[in-house]
């Protein structure tokens, strides 16, 4: 049995729906908060149980019977992220799963600027020691995030933003299609395997912006501090807007940059680009 955690959100979520596709139901298992959100899956024949990273009795309830578990990383910045996601792991070993795997991020560090990156290399690290085959799936930063990122260009004509560097953006929707075609036994992958898309600074979207809708569209370099007050004064929370300003910091040190052959071979296509993006949004 294949269990995913996060189910009800939009990455696990859209791996689910792919791995409806080619396993059957009831070979599928869910762990998830809130079992009523998950009540169309149930009703399709997949196994919803409830499991919090919190909860580690109910995590290992809701892993019975595991061969593979997907756990989603946590994405909230105010709870100790690295603590839920051993809990999770701790369940998914006494549960008896033979392979964890762990939605991760490109060039995880200890060292990154970028706070969620210093969680992903500790996960990882607690993946390493619990001789459990795993896999960390270091997914290229996700393209939705552009949102967050480049401000109200499509009303001023300026991406406004700190320094930055080369970004492997990478649609969410192809990690959720890759995570699902691994899932599934396509392709085996011991520890961390890198997924990304083509790589490219600010200065490259708004040219692409430029292209796409036929605007100007201007790239203004301000200084960190600055970016982060604006941030916080027009309704940001300051821990996320400093998270979000972490983002430049590692970006402008290339931590973003590495892109590779292995998402599009997963998908059997090229993946979407910044482009596309730019279009759906």
């Amino acid at each position: 049995m294949i269990v995913i955690t996060g189910a009800t959100g939009a990455l696990n979520g859209a791996t689910l729906e792919h791995l409806l596709k080619v396993v059957p139901a009831e070979e599928i298992g869910l762990s998830v908060r809130d079992v009523v959100k998950a009540r169309s899956f149930a009703e399709r024949g997949v196994r919803v149980r409830r499991g919090s990273y919190d909860d580690q009795a109910a995590l290992r309830d809701s892993f019975e019977g595991a061969d593979q578990v997907l756990l989603v990383s946590s994405n909230d910045p105010n709870a100790d992220g690295v603590a839920l996601h051993r809990t999770a792991i701790e369940a998914a070993v006494a549960a008896g799963a033979r392979r964890i795997l762990y939605t991760s991020h490109q060039n995880v560090r200890g060292d990154s600027a970028f706070a969620p990156a210093r969680d992903h290399a500790a996960t990882e690290e607690i993946l390493a020691g619990t001789g459990v085959a795993w896999t960390s799936l270091r997914n290229g930063f996700y393209a939705h995030s552009l949102g967050w990122l480049l401000g109200p260009w499509r009303e001023t004509g300026e991406i406004t933003a700190p320094e930055d560097g080369p970004v492997s953006w990478t649609h969410r929707a192809d990690a959720a299609e890759a995570a699902a075609v691994i899932l599934a036994g396509g392709q085996s992958f011991e520890g961390p395997v890198t997924l990304t898309a083509g790589a490219v600074t600010f200065d490259d979207i708004a040219a692409i912006a430029v292209d796409r809708t036929g605007r100007q569209v201007k790239r203004v370099v301000v200084e960190d501090e600055r970016w982060l007050t604006d941030r916080i004064a027009t309704g940001t929370p300051e821990p996320m807007a400093r998270m979000l300003l972490s983002f430049f910091l590692a970006a402008r040190r290339g931590d973003f940059a590495e892109t590779g052959p292995r998402l599009g071979e997963l998908l059997g296509r090229e993946p979407l680009t910044v482009a596309e993006a730019i279009t759906a949004g």
